[in-house]
């Protein structure tokens, strides 16, 4: 029985094997065949090369590199962006394995960098290239493209800086109108209170002379009647006094 248990074993592991080596020859059939494509500016076709390399063995960071400047080259920019992401998320151990890993991170950075200048993504750009510059110092590429970025980030942000001045003075300016169109608002419905005040006090005033005046009316009337009621009685005296005479 233990005889039979190992021979088992041995069979798996045999299958195992088979099978991990089939999948490397089709993964590196496929990245082959994928960067003579490449070459000859098949980028559509290559993609679909690279892909197949990636379904065989999908940790693979040499397809998913390959996948991502296939990508780049048709301007498919967010999708080339998340291979790279791919295998710079593997870095570390890239780095570990071999040396020669550290030029193609590099590369990959320095396409991340040029993903973010396309989409005017600037800091991520500076971010891209100087993480480039770190695996590869000698790029003079790089370090012009992150000279570049740099400028084109501070331009930006002045820019920025800018607009929102120019937003903040509108904003205040819109303010100042408002407060404008308010104090003349109120200003006009103080006139117009101020003018009823005066319009009121003018009839008040109006009214107490109109009040005045009859009331000097009547008292000359009353005088008048008053006098009139005298020269009567004074008259009516004296016939009183002529007719005494008479008899």
């Amino acid at each position: 029985m233990k005889g039979m248990h190992k021979s088992i074993i041995g069979l798996i592991f045999l299958l195992i094997c088979s099978t991990t080596v089939f999948g490397q020859k089709a993964e590196r059939k496929n990245i082959r065949e994928g960067n003579k494509l490449y070459i000859n500016k098949k980028f559509t076709e290559s993609e679909i090369a690279y892909r197949k390399s990636i379904e065989v063995n999908p940790r693979s960071v040499e397809g998913a590199y390959n996948l991502g400047n296939a990508l780049y080259q048709q301007g498919k920019f967010p999708e080339a962006a998340e291979q790279y992401q791919l295998v710079a998320s593997q870095g570390k151990r890239l780095l570990e394995e071999k040396a020669e890993n550290r030029e193609r991170l590099a590369q990959v950075f320095h396409n991340l960098g040029n993903i973010g200048m396309k989409n005017k993504d600037y800091a991520k750009s500076v971010e891209a290239y100087r993480q480039s510059l770190r695996l590869n110092s000698r790029d003079d590429e790089t370090r012009y493209n992150l000279a570049l970025a740099q400028k084109l980030l501070q331009n930006q942000q002045q820019e920025q800086d800018k607009s929102q001045d120019d937003k903040n003075k509108d904003q205040e300016k819109d303010q100042n109108k408002d407060d404008k169109q308010e104090q003349e608002q109120q200003q006009q419905q103080d006139d117009k209170k101020e003018n009823k005040t005066q319009q009121e006090q003018q009839q008040q005033e109006q009214m107490s002379k109109d009040n005045a005046q009859q009331m000097l009316d009547a008292f000359l009337q009353d005088e008048k009647n008053t006098q009139e009621k005298v020269k009567k009685a004074q008259a009516k005296q004296q016939q009183s006094r002529k007719t005494d005479k008479q008899w």
